[in-house]
């Protein structure tokens, strides 16, 4: 490709319906898609949250309208479908104003109490400098004359066949080597974006499925994210059949599974797809590679999926230590567009697609360092500071995305931190505000009436762990953190939580906490912080496979008076919550939940405290689910039993459903089919419906409404 196969990147910067009518008379053409809230009526396109269905895709125009909101995400993965010689046209309010417009996006960002005129325009600021600095960028303001635009440069052809261009065509040989090779032998695909390494997975599929009966298997973060890799083994094998996950054609199929799916029901498929690796965490990938004995592992280096320099460090070391027979190969070319492409040079920069922590030696040989909350103004215009500072969050979380470089920005509630040794991060860590709630909303919340948006632990902890008096506290949660690899284990990132804890107290926070995928190993470095688990997620993420903990460090008597409560309540329900609810949670990781268990924490048997018996009223006249309560329902139901009133308090129907449930521990869809009812939810409707005379007719506790007291008295029935 030469040249001419080079993407524009034009800017229209002016009123809205000035935008609109010049990009729709003067840049539109060809295949056109909008990214709008408000398509005109006689083209194509749809709002930016659906913006991923361009993925695979290929256009010759994208009109991206900015005043229905800049999403870094969808901006990054629709300008990605624009073909060689297209052009990306972008609408904005007039550049000087653009950085104090309410984005729509800002809705996304701000967390109660806070509204979209509370987030800083930082990040526009920044893009509208860039912006300016980009001289192969076309900019037109509203007034100016429009020069000529360059005619729409026909798609290349290929000379490959069903590949386009010997970097496709290898890596589809490499594939296909990989199901007839050598076992354990796997393969690392990586490239940018365009350079047609999905399509290469779902090419060399078709092949492999034409030549022979054979069960191919891919999984990746979202199903969605594999539609290119299906559309393409597709269109090769005629008359096969499409269903929503899979691909047949003859005795072959073609099928996705999630990750955590395959994990549980682990296939015996002739070949494993993987892709978009880097956004699986590690532990995932190697339990994946430890039931598979032939696997691709494709991923995007500077993606919308997570980050292909984070999967190598993270990974590269257990294949060599697993499989060290394994093979790395990166498509280098463009096949979309030509090599040094101007748009794709300035959406790695406005994205920070490309940002990476300092190097190694630079990083080893620092000295003196110390830790320092960032002014985000200065940060912002800081690109060094800013690309290694979100460089090492790119290296340490398989889910950092481009927009989490706005929240980082413009977050109210969000407060940026690192350690550094002169001009070098040597880490960093992102924290949030939480709680403070007024008790009105505070009730409501632990009733299930009310869902302010963020406060993940003030609202965890009174919805599922029972607690009211949670969201009253103010929190600082610490959402990232990061250490370069080559000063952990150091005690850098001791010291940065610790300045972290003590900064929250001096300003007057009742606790600082986390959540975060358990592990062993990571239970283990919070353990060193002081900070003890207080929740375990009942379900395994779909993306990362682990059940999610809540860690929590007091800092004030309050504080401490609601953590000792839920930390006792917790210890003392976690070996019921472990072998009934999350079962699979493996030993290792049970162990250390179960550390440090207070002497005070054993589980009652058929004493009902206060405690147990707001769990109990919140079942059965809120919303809270069984799981959560089934510890203190099971102390009501058999206490009950063991003074023979429970069969004369209840009807038959209402006495059979309890016992079922509560002392048989019958699954929900037995429960459902035992009793003629339509699912879950019904069962559990029916549940609540049972309890609640029952509960009438009962001795009930004195309510405690100090929200920092807690009564442990038990309570007759």
């Amino acid at each position: 490709m030469s040249e001419a196969d080079h993407r524009r990147l034009w800017i229209l910067a002016g009123s809205r319906p000035w935008t609109v009518t010049t990009a729709r008379a003067h840049l539109a053409g060809g295949d056109t898609f909008w990214i709008s809230d408000a398509v005109p009526p006689d083209m194509t396109g749809s709002a930016a949250v659906q913006a991923r269905r361009l993925l695979g895709c290929e256009i010759d125009v994208l009109v991206f309208d900015a005043y229905a909101g800049f999403d870094p995400e969808a901006f990054g993965a629709a300008v990605g479908a624009v073909r060689g010689g297209g052009r990306v046209v972008l609408l904005t309010p007039p550049l000087a104003r653009w950085p104090d417009f309410v984005d729509p996006e800002h809705l996304r960002i701000a967390v109660h109490p806070y509204g979209a005129a509370d987030v800083s325009g930082r990040y526009l600021r920044r893009l509208v400098a860039l912006v300016r600095a980009d001289s192969a960028l076309r900019l037109v303001t509203e007034g100016a004359a429009l020069p000529a635009p360059e005619p729409l440069a026909p798609a290349a052809v290929s000379a490959n066949g069903p590949c386009r261009g010997a970097d496709q065509a290898a890596a589809v040989a490499a594939v296909c080597a990989v199901a007839h090779g050598h076992r354990h032998r796997p393969l690392v695909l990586t490239s940018d974006r365009g350079r047609g390494k999905s399509a290469a997975l779902g090419i060399a599929a078709a092949q492999l499925m034409s030549g022979g009966a054979l069960h191919i298997v891919v999984t990746a973060p979202r199903r969605a994210a594999v539609d290119a890799l299906f559309d393409h083994a597709a269109r090769l094998l005629p008359g096969a059949r499409r269903e929503r996950a899979t691909l047949s054609w003859g005795g072959s199929r073609l099928e996705f599974v999630a990750p955590d799916a395959l994990l549980l029901h682990p296939s015996p498929a002739a070949l494993l797809l993987v892709d978009e690796a880097a956004a699986i965490p590690t532990p995932l990938l190697e339990r994946m590679l430890a039931h598979h004995a032939r696997i691709v592992f494709a991923t995007t280096v500077h993606g919308y999926e997570g980050t292909g320099r984070g999967f190598a460090v993270r990974f590269h070391g257990v294949l060599a230590r697993r499989t060290p027979g394994w093979r790395a190969l990166r498509l280098e070319m463009p096949i979309r567009w030509a090599a040094h492409d101007p748009v794709e040079r300035f959406v790695f920069r406005a994205l920070l697609l490309d940002a990476a922590p300092a190097d190694d030696a630079v990083v080893v040989a620092a000295q003196a360092c110390v830790v320092e909350r960032l002014d985000r103004d200065r940060l912002a215009a800081d690109e060094a500071t800013l690309a290694q500072l979100f460089g090492l969050l790119v290296l340490a979380h398989y889910r950092t995305s481009p927009l989490d470089l706005r929240h980082l920005l413009d977050g109210p509630n969000v407060t940026v931190w690192a350690v550094r040794c002169g001009a070098t991060v040597v880490a960093t860590a992102l924290t949030v505000r939480e709680g403070g709630f007024d008790p009105a909303l505070a009730r409501a919340i632990y009733e299930g009436r009310r869902r302010p948006r963020g406060h993940l632990i003030a609202q965890s902890l009174a919805v599922h762990s029972g607690f009211e008096a949670a969201p009253r506290l103010v929190g600082e949660r610490v959402m990232r953190v990061a250490v370069h690899p080559a000063r952990q284990r150091q005690g850098v990132g001791t010291r940065l939580l610790g300045a972290i804890a003590d900064w929250a107290q001096d300003e007057g926070c009742d606790y600082v906490g986390a959540s975060f995928g358990a592990s062993a190993e990571l239970m283990a470095f919070w353990r060193r912080l002081e900070m003890l688990p207080l929740r375990l997620g009942m379900t395994r993420e779909a993306a990362s496979g682990t059940h999610s903990v809540i860690v929590m460090r007091p800092l004030s008597a309050a504080g401490a008076a609601c953590y000792g409560a839920i930390r006792r309540r917790f210890c003392g329900q976690l070996p019921t919550f472990v072998s009934e609810v999350v079962p699979d949670v493996d030993a290792e990781l049970a162990a250390a939940l179960l550390q440090d268990t207070p002497a005070s924490a054993a589980e009652c048997s058929a004493v009902l405290d206060a405690q147990d018996w707001r769990d109990v009223m919140s079942f059965a006249f809120g919303r809270r689910g069984y799981e959560t309560c089934l510890v203190a329902l099971r102390k009501l139901v058999t206490a009950l039993l063991g003074d023979g009133s429970l069969a004369q308090r209840l009807p038959p129907d209402a006495y059979a459903l309890l016992f079922d449930k509560v002392v048989r521990r019958s699954g929900w869809a037995a429960l459902a089919a035992g009793h003629g009812l339509a699912g879950r939810a019904a069962a559990e409707a029916a549940l609540r419906g049972a309890l609640r005379p029952l509960l009438a007719g009962l001795q009930q506790p004195v309510v405690v409404e100090e929200s920092a007291r807690y009564d442990d008295g038990a309570v007759a029935l």
